[in-house]
């Protein structure tokens, strides 16, 4: 069997050529007659990998001199945590609840201080962002907290929350350069790289100079102050090494097919194919309230729990994997992220028409 179009939501699809050139270079790397896999993480040629894998997104993004990038472990997930315990001076946070992976962060927020939720979209299952221009933004607050795209719903900040002077902290796994951003606007972006960037196990944190101090909670972990790891250069303990390594390759690759301007046009043109489709569908419809759509991530419903299970089965058949939607929401979900060829996107859109055509 072939390649088949992975429209998972992470890990996901990556791009064939990086694969391959990681393939070329498992046993020996560039000559130095052993795999990255296997490599000393202090060795100079593991130490020319990330540096260069952090210049490489530093120009990406455009990323200012009092920013920090660091490379983590625990995903995005231990971000709730390290976040606050680092952070919260005041021990008080604001919160826009716009999905799962934003509720949860809010959630552990609550651990070690007064976590504020300031808006939500729950009460319409997430399907839209709220307005966030004038929040009661709680004056003491530390920071207020974002999570921009929303993977299991499909939404997408289009327009950053009015934080009054407030730090803005942003989880942005599933919309890492996927578009230009101009990081100087928050103090903290950080993402899983396994949506859009690498493979699981990688966490980036982007993080304002000023905010890393060794002022920390209490019995915060040595591991979990961000400190620990500015200081080290991200190599304080053994980094997810390969993981970084093939980071770095699909830097490479974006930055070799134009930058994030080039990288936004291409991700622009998939979606509307896929969004033009279920605006006219008779049979299928989006989830979203189009102003917040995402450009990654696109769920879709028949309105007949029946037809969506046969939809995934019979999708998986013609070699569309990962159509299901979250088990939290049911229907499909389409993640069309980066690497996502548009010709994937083409092929999910002529089998929903023939499936339309079978099932009315």
């Amino acid at each position: 069997m072939g390649r088949v179009y992975n429209f998972s939501a992470g890990p996901a699809v990556l791009p064939e050529e990086v694969l391959r050139e990681a393939a070329d270079e498992m046993m020996d790397y560039r000559g130095c007659g052993m795999s990255v896999m296997e490599m000393s993480h202090r060795s100079k040629v593991y130490d020319d990998i990330i540096k260069t894998a952090e210049a490489d997104l530093r120009s990406l993004l455009g990323i200012p001199d009092d920013y920090e990038v660091m490379f983590l472990q625990g995903g995005a997930s231990q971000q709730f945590a390290m976040i606050p315990m680092n952070l919260m001076k005041n021990k008080v946070a604001d919160y826009i609840v716009t999905g799962q992976w934003a509720k949860k962060a809010y959630q552990e927020a609550q651990i070690y201080g007064k976590a504020n939720k300031i808006a939500s979209s729950e009460d319409k299952t997430f399907s839209y962002i709220p307005d966030c221009s004038d929040l009661p933004i709680s004056p003491d607050a530390d920071y207020v907290y974002i999570c921009e795209n929303n993977t299991i719903y499909g939404t997408k900040f289009k327009k950053l929350p009015n934080t009054k002077g407030k730090t803005l902290v942003s989880d942005v796994s599933s919309c890492f350069l996927s578009e230009p951003m101009d990081v100087t606007k928050y103090g903290v972006v950080y993402g899983g790289v396994q949506k859009n960037i690498g493979p699981a196990g990688v966490v980036i944190v982007i993080m304002k100079k000023e905010l890393i101090t060794e002022d920390v909670l209490p019995g915060t972990p040595t591991m979990l102050k961000y400190k620990t790891h500015a200081d080290a250069q991200s190599l304080y303990n053994t980094p997810p090494a390969y993981g970084i390594y093939i980071c770095g390759k699909v830097f490479k690759w974006i930055q070799k097919i134009g930058g994030l301007e080039a990288m936004k046009k291409h991700n622009e043109e998939k979606a509307k194919i896929l969004y033009d489709f279920l605006d006219e569908s008779s049979l299928f419809k989006g989830t979203v309230v189009k102003e917040d759509r995402s450009l990654m991530n696109v769920p879709f419903v028949t309105g007949s729990e029946e037809l969506d299970a046969k939809f995934v089965k019979e999708s998986k058949a013609a070699g569309l994997e990962n159509l299901k939607g979250h088990r939290s929401v049911g229907g499909m979900r389409a993640s069309i992220y980066n690497a996502m060829p548009i010709e994937g996107v083409k092929a999910l859109v002529e089998f929903m028409k023939k499936f339309e055509t079978e099932n009315k």
